[in-house]
């Protein structure tokens, strides 16, 4: 019995192509579901995500802000805290979780590093940005008379 030898290339180009398929899948799927549209699906997000579309930072992604930036890092954090708001929704809970310890460390991270060169200079009072610009992402400005944070 003769083999054919086009026979392993078409395999490979085939092979080739499902693969490169399913990495785009993988990187759409992944780039979509970092989206304000997706977020807001939750009903555990909706208010998070109308205060964000009315927020300096509504061109960002939520998470440009809630997720790693480095790919190795955020594939399991955002499945951890997915997992974590699923069950938040599924429970009913009105409003989004709190932020835990490495969510905080995450968005500092993130404050930090967009925002590198306005903060050189500055001598961090509280440990995290948000203490003091809480609602910077997620509230309608306050007028100033009536704040008690820089920036709400």
């Amino acid at each position: 019995m003769a083999t054919s030898k086009k026979g392993p290339l078409k395999m490979l180009a085939a092979g080739t192509v499902l693969g490169a398929a399913l990495v785009f899948a993988a990187a759409a799927g992944m780039q979509y579901s970092d989206t304000r549209p997706f977020c807001s699906t939750c009903h555990v997000m909706h208010e998070a995500a109308l205060t964000h579309s009315q927020s300096p930072h509504a061109e960002l992604a939520c998470n440009e802000c809630h997720a790693p930036h480095n790919l190795l890092a955020k594939i399991p954090f955002k499945a951890k805290e997915g997992i974590r708001d699923f069950i938040g929704n599924a429970q009913g809970k009105e409003a989004p979780l709190l932020a835990n310890l490495e969510t905080r460390d995450v968005v500092q991270a993130n404050c930090m590093s967009c925002h590198k060169v306005t903060n050189q200079d500055v001598m961090m009072a509280k440990p995290y940005c948000v203490d003091c610009h809480r609602g910077m992402a997620h509230q309608k400005k306050t007028p100033v008379s009536f704040r008690e944070a820089a920036d709400e």
